[in-house]
């Protein structure tokens, strides 16, 4: 019989005050190791693709390379452990839409992907029940997403001597690359392109990276996710790049909006000066991880056209502020500059 472990103790945001200092969080986040821009394993350090001088065998780390027959592709790496114990579906779910949604943020089509279960016992029931569930999760976004998977859907590795560590469950998908002329980048182009968030934000920070290194909060439920908005955004998306409406493109990933901004200005040194939702918390909005948002630049002479277009796909979209030559400012407050957001500075 499969299993499922004792739910975990339900985690509410009205646990944690609303009125914070804002930029204690963001200098406490700064060196968070998942964070922390001296990491340079993460997408602080990327470089902008050139694509005028992409090469056989030459890679990027944005995942984007060229093939020997000059086709180009695309692939990228998501790992997950949250939550894996009591909702394996709805994680692997989850895990898989972050990797479409971030390919699909470059002009790439995602195609084919892969999975390997870590640290599962497939002999123990709680094994089984995880293993039933990410099989299900996989199967189901695969077919959302119209993706197609390995013959061998799920690979398991298990040492006993290991001792107690999460159950985790790594994806490897694979694109391809239609278009050498729509990909779009995620770094910030110019001072005074707009800056809009697709998607909409909500008062969750839950399995955040604010939610556990900034307040040592390690048991709370998903981030918010609705496997139906994430196809609809990969639409979005795909019209928004085809039209050539975008200069940049940025899934809100760890660290929630502050930080995807960040990885969007950091390569080139441009701040931003952007305005938060005021019906949503403030340290949810710059820092929770709920799915389904995107940060798109528009430069400012495509603005009308991106907004008509927007309207008319009735998905929501927000107007967050625009890209600075340095300063970083939310709601007429300035936080420094971004050639200063480093620990050693």
């Amino acid at each position: 019989m499969i299993e499922q472990k004792e739910e975990i103790r339900e985690f509410t945001l009205d646990m944690i005050p609303e009125e914070q200092d804002i930029k204690d969080i963001i200098f406490n986040l700064m060196v968070d190791p998942n964070l922390a821009p001296i990491n340079y394993f993460n997408d602080f350090s990327e470089a902008s693709i050139d694509v005028s001088v992409m090469s056989n065998g030459e890679t990027d780390e944005t995942g984007i390379f060229s093939s020997e027959n000059g086709q180009l592709m695309a692939m990228t790496t998501h790992a997950l452990h949250h939550h894996l114990e009591f909702d394996p579906q709805q994680a692997t779910e989850m895990l898989i839409a972050r990797a479409v949604r971030k390919m699909v943020c470059f002009g790439a089509v995602p195609e084919a992907v892969s999975s390997f279960l870590y640290h599962i016992n497939i002999a123990d029931p709680n094994g089984q029940f995880i293993a039933a569930g990410a099989k299900k999760g996989l199967e189901n976004a695969c077919k959302k997403f119209n993706i197609k998977l390995t013959d061998r859907k799920i690979r398991f590795d298990y040492f006993s001597a290991h001792g107690p560590v999460y159950p985790t469950i790594i994806i490897s998908l694979m694109g391809s690359v239609p278009d050498k002329e729509k990909i779009v980048t995620h770094n910030f182009k110019n001072k005074g392109n707009n800056i809009f968030m697709i998607g909409q934000s909500y008062d969750d920070v839950n399995s955040s990276e604010y939610l556990e290194f900034y307040h040592e909060v390690s048991e709370s439920g998903l981030p918010v996710f609705h496997i139906d908005q994430e196809v609809r955004m990969n639409e979005v998306m795909n019209q928004l790049i085809k039209e050539g409406l975008l200069s940049s493109a940025n899934p809100v990933g760890k660290g929630g909006l502050f930080f995807t901004l960040l990885r969007a200005g950091m390569p080139s040194g441009f701040g931003f000066d952007i305005t938060s939702d005021a019906e949503v918390r403030k340290d949810a909005f710059l820092f929770g991880e709920a799915m389904g948002r995107i940060v798109v630049g528009v430069v400012p002479a495509r603005v009308d056209d991106f907004v008509d277009l927007m309207s008319g796909l009735k998905v929501p979209f927000f107007a967050l502020g625009h890209v600075t030559k340095g300063e970083i400012r939310i709601d007429d407050e300035s936080f420094g500059y971004i050639d200063k957001m480093t620990p050693a500075n």
